[in-house]
């Protein structure tokens, strides 16, 4: 397998992109991207083709594929990268170490993508790989010059800051998980900083995760979640603005303007948090908290 995928990378650097990597952030205009937030699941085909739209659409797209979330995602990842290839994008599947990850003939494998896509998993294994690297920074390069960054489950995950790890740090004795809105319950870490103005949770109405979500957003800045349900996108244009697709909904705690516990008090409490339940075509603009529906 590493022998294949060495194969794969050298081939990519002649295939798109010079070794001088200086020419990378001098060619950078500073304006955001797109990005695609799946929360898991099966994804409908009109998603999928909107990603490649977003990417420039067939023939002009350039995907790469990070599936290293899974440890099958040396498999799921070419599998990903064919679906897309279907659709007339160009799309290669990167397996990578982080030792790899920080090398400049790999980070220069990026320097044209006009998209990336992050499979599921686990996405503490993706975030150990990548975060910190020059891959990191060639991936914030490219959003930053207009691509659009996506991914499903733990690569929606690892796409905010904070990151939700999956961990429950209070785990109580019962089979079920979350069971409190409280404070000090759901672990954090940085994620990949794509999206700070919100923390992002996946798989959510399937896996009723509302418990900990609210416990994040009623103790921690920048008290303001969202909730992204399996087969259903949140795509956040490069104006800031949200917009929902999909098969389901996403559900928006704002606690920014809230009335919140005050102190160290475990069990949370708050009064004025404002929800919304946004299917598809609703819109989410969060620097005014207005959200309107199709």
């Amino acid at each position: 397998m590493v022998r294949h995928v060495t194969v794969s990378l050298l081939s990519a650097v002649c295939a798109w992109a010079p070794a001088d990597l200086a020419a990378q952030s001098t060619a950078v205009p500073e304006r955001a991207g797109t990005l695609f937030i799946v929360g898991g699941g099966s994804q409908p085909a009109a998603l999928v083709r909107e990603f490649v739209t977003r990417a420039g659409g067939a023939g002009a797209a350039r995907i790469v594929v990070f599936a290293m979330a899974s440890v099958d995602g040396a498999r799921s990842g070419e599998a990903k990268a064919a679906d897309l290839r279907e659709l007339g994008a160009s799309a290669r599947a990167l397996w990578l170490t982080r030792e790899q990850a920080n090398e400049d003939s790999v980070a220069a494998l990026l320097r044209e993508v006009t998209g990336v896509w992050f499979g599921g998993g686990d996405q503490n294994r993706l975030a150990a790989i990548l975060r910190g690297t020059k891959v990191e920074r060639a991936i914030h390069a490219r959003f930053r010059a207009g691509a659009v960054v996506g991914g499903t489950s733990a690569g929606a995950a690892v796409l905010s800051y904070p990151m939700i790890t999956g961990d429950e740090l209070q785990r109580r004795d019962t089979t079920e998980s979350w069971t409190r809105i409280q404070r000090g319950t759901v672990q954090t870490d940085s994620g990949f900083s794509l999206l700070t103005n919100a923390v992002v949770d996946q798989h959510f109405l399937r896996r009723k995760r509302h418990n900990r979500l609210l416990s994040l957003v009623l103790a921690d800045a920048p008290h303001l979640g969202v909730g992204i349900d399996e087969g259903t996108a949140l795509i956040v244009e490069p104006d800031g603005r949200w917009r929902v697709a999909g098969a389901s909904a996403a559900v928006v705690y704002d606690a920014r303007e809230a009335q919140r516990s005050n102190g160290a008090a475990p069990v949370l409490g708050a009064t004025g948090v404002r929800m919304h339940v946004l299917p598809a075509g609703a819109t989410f603009d969060p620097r005014t908290g207005i959200a309107t529906l199709r």
